[in-house]
């Protein structure tokens, strides 16, 4: 009797920008003289992986937040200024009123939830296109950021707080802790609740997800939320990284570099996807090639240039018609 068939194994999307940035990881130390040399020094590693590690953090939470959006067929440009606000309000907390860390965080993060509520509302029970919905705030953000902060930056001295985004546990930065917990807790939220399931179904159907009684008003509100919270978590790291809280370059290209590393990481602007793991792969993606861009001399705006080509690329493949005529040239 004939063995059956093995099938194949399934290579999915997050699996697969996995690959892809370790693939990318692999090209960089093999092209740039330095880049995989590390170094243990005063209690932690230093090198360009940790670097790359380390700055990726912003912009893998604000994916991991944008995954939830896009995969109910929405977007949220406001995620850079969200991280603004929530940047000041920490840092006036910490300055002008004597908050400790555990306070200055929860006022951040509660901004960002407020506010990612507030696009959500827009979005529900408005009945707003979330292109627009959230660049109302993508706008307006800012200039609040930049009131609350009179114009200038804002510098405080916490080292508690400061530790959460300079300082080092095991050897890497506390910041990459803190965005692998994230990650782990939206992977289980997404893929071990009815919630993720829930947001899922409305991104493949909203119509659908509507008539089967999914509570779709509340979901969108509690996407947009998260997202928002997400995004304030990533604008206090930076503010923790650099002490100080700018409100005009603070979460600056934020949601461009969001959108784009959750799009890397698999999740189709389709909707109806929804890969957590792959968004943060295409975070240090990202970030590789422009810490690869930095350690050949290159000027930073080349690095707008290589991601630019990235997207070009993440929407060809991507592209119906494409994936149609390659199927039909390997039949």
């Amino acid at each position: 009797m004939a063995d059956a068939p093995r099938s194949t194994p399934r290579v999915t999307p997050s699996l697969r920008a996995a690959l892809v940035c370790a693939a990318v990881l692999a090209l960089a130390a093999a092209t740039t003289p330095g880049f995989a040399t590390l170094e243990w020094r005063d209690g932690r590693l230093f090198g360009a992986p940790v670097d790359v590690l380390h700055r990726a953090v912003p912009a893998a939470l604000a994916a991991l937040g944008m995954s939830l959006v896009i995969a109910t067929r929405g977007v949220d440009l406001s995620v850079g200024s969200v991280g603004a606000i929530a940047a000041v309000v920490a840092a006036m907390g910490l300055r002008d009123r004597g908050w400790g860390a555990p306070a200055a965080v929860v006022a951040a993060l509660a901004s960002g939830a407020a506010f990612g509520a507030f696009n959500g509302v827009l979005v529900a029970r408005l009945g707003l296109q979330p292109i627009v919905a959230t660049l109302i705030l993508f706008t307006a953000g800012r200039g609040i950021a930049q009131l609350l902060a009179a114009g200038s930056v804002i510098a405080f001295d916490a080292p508690a707080f400061a530790s959460l985004g300079s300082g080092a546990s095991a050897g890497l930065p506390n910041a990459v802790w803190i965005a692998a917990a994230a990650t782990a807790l939206l992977a289980w939220v997404a893929h071990r609740t009815s919630f993720g399931l829930y947001v899922r179904a409305f991104g493949d159907n909203p119509a659908a997800a509507r008539l089967a009684g999914i509570p779709v008003t509340a979901l969108l509100v509690a996407v947009y939320a998260a997202c928002g919270t997400l995004a304030a978590a990533a604008g206090a790291l930076v503010a923790a990284d650099i002490r100080a809280a700018d409100p005009s370059s603070a979460g600056m290209y934020l949601e461009l570099d969001a959108i784009l590393a959750t799009v890397l990481g698999g999740t189709s602007l389709r909707g109806g996807s929804l890969h957590v793991t792959g968004a943060v792969c295409g975070a240090l993606i990202l970030q590789t090639l422009t810490t690869v861009v930095l350690m050949h001399g290159a000027p930073w705006t080349w690095a707008l240039v290589v991601k630019a080509i990235a997207v070009l690329a993440v929407c060809a493949l991507q592209s119906p018609r494409l994936a149609a005529a390659w199927r039909a040239r390997t039949a």
